[in-house]
């Protein structure tokens, strides 16, 4: 049991890494969460700074998640932990608590929405090339990254299921779609009243960075 804790733990402190609100504070000074719709990631980061510290962040929360997992699997290969998915799906999980609510921010962090797309690369970068990809084309399709991200968490749940990794596994993918789909209901309500930013303005946004 300890085991499975330490590996949640890993986790979380990883996703804790909340690199929109470090290059924010370092580089302009400034709380990303003052900004913009009020929260930290990469969405906002774009809408305050620009699309290239926005991409910058989003790769960083990508990565902090990959890396994580990375970690685990290690601890598998020197057989501390069981070789088995669960693991990591725990680990993942961990990581976008971690990012949503990072404990020195008062639990007021991100949406969790690259750190998901950092946890499909580190299953399996097969899967993480074809979420990246929908995550894409329903964004670019929609004008709204909200929307991408809902298709990105529906196409998680729907490969656990289809790759067979377990009843395990398919719940915690449930539970981060959940996650997502709860910290995006303020963009749900902005895009009913016309009123949430759309891709092609955050792209057209010169990058103040």
């Amino acid at each position: 049991m300890y085991k499975l804790l330490l590996v949640l733990v890993i986790g979380y402190l990883m996703g804790c890494l909340q690199w929109s609100y470090f290059l924010s504070k370092g580089i302009k000074k400034v709380d990303i969460r003052t900004l913009g719709f009020g929260n930290a990631g990469a969405s906002n980061t774009v809408s305050a700074f620009g699309w290239k510290m926005g991409v910058a962040v989003a790769l960083l929360d990508i990565l902090k998640a990959i890396v994580s997992l990375l970690i685990i699997r290690y601890f598998i290969k020197i057989a501390f932990l069981e070789d088995n998915m669960f693991s990591l799906y725990l680990n993942g999980a961990g990581v976008i608590l971690g990012h949503n609510y990072p404990f020195f921010m008062q639990f007021k962090g991100g949406k969790g929405t690259a750190s998901t797309l950092g946890m499909l690369f580190g299953i399996d970068y097969r899967v993480g090339i074809i979420g990246f990809l929908i995550i894409l084309i329903i964004t670019f399709a929609t004008d709204y990254i909200a929307l991408g991200t809902m298709a990105l968490v529906t196409f998680f749940i729907i490969a656990t299921i289809y790759l067979g990794f377990g009843t395990a596994c398919v719940l915690i993918a449930i539970f981060i779609a959940l996650q997502s789909m709860y910290k995006h209901i303020p963009n749900f309500k902005r895009i009913r009243t016309r009123e949430e930013s759309r891709l092609r303005d955050a792209l057209k946004r010169k990058s103040r960075a």
